[in-house]
């Protein structure tokens, strides 16, 4: 069988908890999956010209703020001439395992190349919390950030596989439900 056999595409603001929700997944589907980072090939971009160091800049720490505004306008500059082009630069570096997790889907075309390549494969979860639970955890509304493409282009979108609400009363059934399903590809 060809590997994947699912890919699930996460997405949600900034602070809404998409890092820590993709580690609980990692943590419980253990060895079957692969995080796929479609924002590492750019943040290795970035590391390289500028000498910056690529674990801060894939955390989600201040130091990556200090480039994000610069990442997102010099990816969108490669996005113009083939959409899928971060997409596909992900995936060549994944591992073949049973489940792969996109941690950082942000925008409808990286759900449209994901869908045009890999089909019935693909599942997708939006996880979502508050503002004011984000501005609990860091998060301050930054213009040419918060109300950018990569930010704001799957506002709109309703129709989500998984809805993962990131609040203390509904987490863990959500998160529940997901890692069920999950689990059926691993056996």
């Amino acid at each position: 069988m060809d590997l994947p056999r699912i890919i699930f595409l996460v997405s949600g603001k900034r602070k809404s908890g998409k890092d820590y929700t993709v580690e609980k997944i990692k943590e419980s589907i253990g060895v079957h999956c692969e995080i796929v980072r479609i924002s590492a090939p750019i943040k290795t971009h970035w590391a390289n010209n500028l000498g910056l160091n690529l674990n801060e800049l894939l955390g989600d720490g201040p130091y990556k703020e200090k480039y994000r505004v610069d990442m997102i306008k010099w990816s969108d500059e490669i996005r113009q001439k083939d959409y899928g082009y971060f997409c596909k630069a992900a995936c060549k570096d994944a591992t073949k395992k049973f489940i792969w997790i996109v941690s950082d889907t942000r925008r409808k075309t990286d759900l449209k190349w994901f869908r045009e390549t890999y089909g019935e494969k693909i599942k997708t979860i939006r996880v979502t919390t508050s503002n004011e639970i984000r501005e609990q955890r860091g998060w301050i509304f930054k213009t040419g950030v918060d109300d950018s493409i990569s930010e704001c282009d799957l506002d709109d979108v309703n129709e989500w596989d998984y809805v993962i609400n990131n609040t203390p009363q509904n987490y863990e059934t959500d998160l529940s439900k997901v890692l069920t399903y999950m689990k059926t590809f691993v056996v």
